[in-house]
């Protein structure tokens, strides 16, 4: 803490000032604050896993240990990569370098996909049916551009111009180490970008995509294919392994309308060039050392990271994102203990009991909106620490010599586990996060809230620490997760996970009312000389933070400690409470990362979600005696109260 600042006039600093000073942005890091600490714990501890795993030569074949052990001592022998050079993607470039017409692109883009090579021209997955919950359905959406966000492409200002530049120079390097001479690879660089730069201008800002509604768009498939006359998405579907399906979802279809006459409009040895690009990028990472190292300076552009984050930590990360069911098993068996799960069950049953005491209290909504919200708040389903039943990758295969096939196989695997969903019930057991992952997530359609193992731990959870430690940590995150499911987007969905108005009318636009001023008081605040917090694109997140800070609060004050005013080290339960939440939010962050966080970013930076909630509750104000004058002041009737 720094206490020789005014908690009224900065309590960001005042609650992690002195550790922000000691604590700068590690060089192989973009920022530093808890969350990284504990990532940074954490993927110790699986790297220790993966290590003993790969050294043992007892694992029987088949086994988890065998497995796990077998991907991560293939993907750390770079003497191995190395001496292969680009030899893996070689078959690849040639065939894609080859297509003819428009047909042979199609049946490219569609090949990539299942061969897990790329995702060329747009995106693709299968996923519930937000109107319809029990069904799985295929569903299309915009895509086809590598830089991270549409606007990246669209901008020309000097910073984006920056990273323009390095993105460039990037398709360059790539082309010239597969012998491609350095004009050419030049060339090929611009009609990429100009060819991305075209899908760009047809996608959907990010602030638009977070309406439900305008993204959700049923066709049959032959309608849709009368939308675009040079994509038959029958037989487009055939190629991408799924049959038998007469409907599909798009995210965007005007950005398919583009995409279709670019089809037709754009020279074949274009698109040649944009997908040998596709295999190109998808595979870099894991090809020799020149191209991670040219993969690792485009990132820097974009980020600002000072050096290249040890191989073992990416590989480390990559065995946890490829088969992190595997890992998982035996990162908890080491790492979460069966009491850490039953507290957490019962934090996530007092947070629900504040919930509903706090929706039964709302002086802006009716009775019968309140009869609603309640009754989603009960059919929440969470689940704590890892899944009941873990994935087994049959028919993956994995082996030790061959590091770049077993990363092509689990886009394989991956990709066919995907489209085997389709026509099946929904599996309502599996996670959209691996067991070892710091974070957490709300799903509207499954409408449950997931606490994996990895953030259950200091600083957000600690069995042994008090109860403001606690409330104010992971507490304030299941209040946050819980607060999804009635922020601006999830509030749309209804108990059931369906996307269908549960609101009345005056309801909902008194609600609309208080996001807004939400909204502005986060476009208020300054990150980087001009740049704003995108208080539209961050309102959920805005949402998620003082709904679940208020709700801890409210849980918090029914345990014994927060009933009482017994000071420890100096602090009030409540003073305690508050600092919990600010020290989860503190970290540093490199400028580069902080300008590209603001467009991509749907959370606001650290120091606004430390201050962006309590300067709405009493209770903060009351805690640190914050009066008129101070600078984070806000008179009671200006306080923002939500849920």
């Amino acid at each position: 803490m720094d206490v020789s600042v005014k908690p009224g006039d900065d309590f960001y600093s005042y609650a992690s000032g002195t550790w922000l000073r000691n604590n700068p942005v590690p060089a192989k890091e973009t920022r530093w604050g808890s969350f990284n600490l504990l990532r940074d714990f954490n993927i110790s501890a699986v790297k220790d896993i993966l290590n003993e795993s790969a050294a043992n030569k007892s694992a029987a074949p088949g086994s988890v240990e065998k497995r796990v052990g077998d991907f991560y001592a293939a993907a750390m022998d770079s003497v191995t990569i190395d001496k292969l050079g680009y030899t893996p993607i070689k078959k690849d470039l040639k065939r894609v370098g080859a297509v003819k017409d428009t047909k042979a692109i199609l049946n490219e883009v569609a090949y990539l996909r299942t061969s897990g090579a790329g995702s060329p021209m747009f995106g693709f997955y299968v996923g519930q049916d937000r109107k319809d919950v029990n069904n799985m359905v295929p569903q299309l959406s915009q895509g086809g551009t590598t830089l991270p966000d549409r606007d990246y492409y669209l901008k020309d200002d000097a910073r984006s111009k920056k990273i323009q530049d390095a993105y460039k120079t990037y398709i360059t390097t790539l082309f010239t180490l597969t012998g491609v001479p350095q004009a050419k690879s030049q060339q090929n660089a611009e009609t990429i970008f100009n060819l991305e730069k075209k899908m760009a201008e047809a996608q959907m800002a990010r602030v638009e995509m977070r309406d439900p509604y305008k993204t959700y768009n049923k066709f049959s498939v032959s309608d849709f294919s009368k939308t675009t006359p040079n994509i038959d998405w029958k037989s487009m579907m055939a190629k991408m392994k799924v049959t038998g399906e007469d409907t599909i979802l798009v995210n965007n279809p005007a950005f398919f309308k583009e995409l279709d006459g670019l089809v037709k409009a754009t020279p074949v040895t274009d698109w040649q060039t944009y997908l040998q690009w596709n295999v190109l990028k998808s595979a870099a990472p894991y090809l020799s050392t020149p191209f991670v190292d040219a993969n690792f300076a485009y990132s820097q552009a974009l980020s600002g990271q000072k050096v290249q984050t040890p191989r073992w930590q990416r590989m480390s990360s990559l065995t946890d994102g490829t088969i992190g069911d595997l890992l998982g098993q035996l990162y908890v068996k080491k790492h979460f203990k069966p009491e850490a799960k039953e507290r957490m069950e019962e934090l996530i049953s007092n947070l629900i009991k504040a919930y509903e005491i706090r929706i039964n209290n709302l002086d802006w909504m009716t009775a019968t909106t309140k009869e609603k919200a309640l009754a989603k708040l009960h059919a929440f389903t969470p689940k704590v620490g890892y899944p009941d039943n873990w994935k087994a990758y049959d028919g993956l295969e994995i082996n030790r010599k061959t590091f770049f096939q077993n990363v092509r196989n689990a886009g394989v695997w991956g990709y066919n586990d995907m489209v085997s969903q389709l026509g099946k019930p929904v599996d309502r057991t599996k996670w959209g996060m691996t067991a070892p992952t710091v974070n957490a997530y709300y799903s509207p359609v499954m409408n449950e809230i997931v606490f994996p193992a990895g953030i259950l731990q200091f600083p957000f959870f600690d069995p042994n620490a008090d109860d403001a430690v606690n409330y104010g940590g992971i507490g304030a995150v299941i209040g946050h997760e819980i607060s999804h499911g009635f922020d601006d987007s999830g509030s749309q969905y209804d108990k059931d996970g369906t996307l269908r108005n549960w609101w009345t009318e005056e309801d909902r636009a008194r609600f609309e009312e208080k996001a807004k001023a939400l909204q502005e008081q986060y476009d208020a605040y300054t990150v980087l000389d001009t740049i704003h917090v995108n208080g539209k694109l961050t309102l959920g997140e805005n949402i998620g933070d003082l709904g679940g800070l208020s709700a801890a609060y409210e849980a918090f004050k029914m345990t014994e400690q927060g009933k009482s005013n017994e000071k420890i080290d100096g602090f009030t339960p409540d003073q305690r409470f508050f600092l919990s939440w600010a020290q989860v939010w503190r970290g540093n962050i490199l400028p580069e990362a902080a300008a590209q966080q603001i467009i991509t970013d749907p959370h606001s930076p650290g120091e606004y979600r430390t201050i962006g909630a309590p300067v709405n509750m009493d209770a903060w104000y009351e805690a640190f005696n914050v009066q008129p004058g101070d600078k984070l002041y806000k008179a009671p009737e200006d306080r923002i109260r939500l849920w």
